[in-house]
């Protein structure tokens, strides 16, 4: 078994009363930057307590696992309680699965980290249960504005359009955000947490893996089926197993300061190029819950980062920004950064996530968000693997559409820290030509990067999905197979307003938009007797998809229709078992680029996994088999064969 050496405890953080703020345009801005890929952080800690927020100390509580002579088994065991390894570890609890989570510290983020959540993540995080608090909690925004020297070259919305749920982003410190997802993980019976418990031995074999855990009592062994790795950035399961992580380091250095004070500036993202309160430079400000600002500054790859970190070095540059505002320093790093990611993000029977598998810069909040949705597309995998709903084949989709996710947001990662710290004479000449040219000329802001924000990746070429056909324009379709579904306003049978994606997600849904006044004939030629053709036909679409598909998981049929032909089609929704949403303002249909019968497939985690234009059982049947791994010629899963697999079937009803 692979021993893990000692290791020391990670610093963290700071806090020092300061003086004031001014320099910048007259009124300051807003984003999250979160340093996700640190190498590694700079901090100097003198205490959990901050002005603003005091850490949690979790009690470290000897488990059952610890007797002697005991030897158990977990169907999962997480290691890493941040932000990637709760999502995780709630997702599968969500589902009944039995759910073990170990970390080696005994509170929260130290620091504010990870600061900006993106409208898909909170889309993720309302399945969870945890997406209001959030909200409520954190500062939400969309806007933004460029700033070359002392001038405002252009502003930008990144949610322009109405009639969606979650904001684009909000911020909200790390630690903030880790008790949210605490509180919601002690409400799932199924979900066990240690405290100051540490992996230091780990032999993976082909049915899962032998652990060795360290703890105040000593150290204790168990096993798992499978084993999820989110202890973040530096992972020492990753070195545990000789894996490495490879990319670029960024030759650069950048302050961190979260700032106390109470201002009016706009709930927005502002980023400087040239500021002459740091010239040559960049900085970035925005808002945090609870009064208190993030400000970045560029420091140069020559800065030491043992002097920048200290009070007379910060607060200058921040009274030469902010001018003579009163605030006081809550939080206080320097970092470098880098982007790069794991070749496999599974290995065997181990399964890496978030910081662990990849890394990023902190240019467009990439980090956490790309993290929580590693979470997204696991959870409902492994749940139909351990269920014996799909083969074991399925997990390596994990891989493969993770690994894509992190090529896109490393690409996208670099590509803003290259314009951001342009290398080259040449380069920074075309970055200020760029900048200049945007402030009159709108073509150019396509080339101003200051971060390109966080967007979930859609899935091309999945092998989950099904091949699109019969819609005008399938590669730019906004729900296209492989694309996160887009959520729209819709309405219950009360007229309740409610949201689509709040009716979806966790299994399998059809999403079937029906006009009853639009069709004539039964699928199979025949009419039920006495009942319009219509109805009919609705009523034989919703028999076929509620038998469900030997070996699959069923499917949840949802109907979309106009306010007016909801009584027509309400009678039989418990008969044949469909449920009804009322398209009320058109959102939906335009969104999904729908037609009478057009029909959507939906994946647990709510991406587009397939759409027709009309029912068709054998495709709809061959799309659902394709989602669960099933290759074109497979036998249907056996799901009794979980049952004769040990604690692989070990789901709590």
């Amino acid at each position: 078994m692979a021993q893990l050496a000692e290791a020391p405890a990670m610093p963290g953080l700071s806090v020092l009363p300061g003086t004031s703020p001014c320099g910048a345009p007259a009124a300051l801005p807003i984003i999250g930057c979160e340093p996700s890929g640190v190498n590694p952080p700079h901090v100097v800690f003198n205490g959990p307590t901050m002005q603003t927020y005091t850490n949690p100390v979790f009690a470290y509580r000897r488990s059952a696992d610890q007797a002697p002579g005991t030897r158990s088994r977990h169907p999962v065991v997480v290691v890493g309680a941040g932000p990637v390894g709760l999502c995780t570890a709630i997702d599968l609890a969500q589902r009944g699965l039995r759910v073990l989570v170990i970390d080696d510290d005994e509170t929260v983020s130290i620091g504010s980290r990870a600061v900006c959540y993106a409208k898909r993540t909170l889309e993720v995080l309302d399945r969870l249960g945890c997406a209001q608090p959030v909200v409520d909690r954190g500062v939400s925004w969309s806007r933004g504005r460029v700033f070359l020297r002392d001038r405002e070259v252009y502003g930008f919305d990144l949610l322009p359009e109405p009639g969606h749920e979650r904001p684009a982003f909000v911020n909200l410190q790390q630690y903030h955000f880790e008790e949210i997802l605490l509180r919601r993980a002690a409400e799932l019976p199924t979900l066990e947490l240690r405290w100051r418990n540490r992996l230091v031995g780990l032999d993976v074999r082909d049915d899962g893996a032998e652990l060795e855990v360290d703890t105040p009592d000593g150290r204790y062994a168990l096993d798992c089926d499978w084993l999820v790795v989110a202890d973040g950035a530096r992972s020492p399961v990753r070195h545990l197993m000789g894996l490495e992580s490879r990319g670029q380091v960024f030759r650069d250095r950048f302050l961190i300061a979260d700032v106390l004070m109470k201002a009016e500036y706009p709930t927005e993202r502002w980023f400087w190029f040239d500021p002459p309160f740091h010239p040559g430079q960049s900085v970035l400000l925005h808002r945090q819950a609870d009064n208190v600002w993030r400000v970045d500054f560029q420091l140069g790859w020559d800065a030491d980062p043992d002097e920048e970190r200290k009070p007379e070095r910060v607060l200058p540059r921040l009274r030469a920004m902010l001018g003579e505002r009163d605030f006081e320093l809550e939080w206080v790093s320097v970092y470098t950064f880098q982007c790069r990611r794991m070749d496999r993000f599974r290995h065997g029977r181990v399964l890496f996530a978030g910081d662990a598998a990849h890394q990023v810069s902190p240019f467009g909040a990439r980090g956490a968000n790309s993290g929580i949705q590693d979470a997204d597309n696991l959870g409902w995998k492994l749940a139909l693997v351990l269920n014996g709903n799909a083969p074991e084949s399925l997990i390596d989709s994990y891989c493969d559409e993770r690994v894509q996710a992190a090529d896109e947001n490393i690409l996208n990662s670099t590509r803003s820290t290259d314009f951001i710290t342009p290398k080259s004479a040449v380069a920074r000449a075309f970055r200020d030509a760029a900048l200049e040219l945007a402030e009159q000329h709108p073509f150019a802001r396509r080339l101003v990067n200051s971060g390109r924000l966080s967007l979930p990746t859609i899935l091309e070429g999945s092998p989950l999905s099904t091949p699109d056909s019969g819609f005008d324009d399938p590669a730019g379709a906004a729900a296209r197979p492989g694309a996160p579904a887009p959520d729209a306003p819709v309405q219950g049978l009360d007229g309740t307003a409610a949201w689509w994606l709040r009716q979806v997600g966790g299994g399998f849904d059809a999403l079937l938009f029906w006009d009853p006044d639009k069709d004539s004939s039964h699928p199979t030629g025949t009419a039920a007797a006495g009942a319009p053709a219509s109805t009919a036909a609705l009523a034989a679409i919703a028999d076929r998809i509620a038998a469900g598909w030997p070996g699959l998981p069923p499917a949840t049929l949802h109907v979309a229709t106009r306010r007016a032909d909801i009584a027509r089609l309400a009678a039989q929704t418990d008969a044949h078992q469909y449920r009804l949403v009322v398209d009320a303002d058109g959102l939906l249909s335009s969104r999904y680029e729908a037609r009478h019968g057009t029909l959507y497939l939906l994946r647990p985690d709510q991406h587009v996994c397939a759409r027709w234009r009309s029912f068709n059982e054998a495709a709809f049947g061959a799309a659902l088999g394709r989602a669960c791994g099933q290759r074109d010629g497979d036998a249907p899963t056996d799901p009794s064969a979980a049952a004769n697999a040990g604690s692989t079937a070990q789901v709590v009803a």
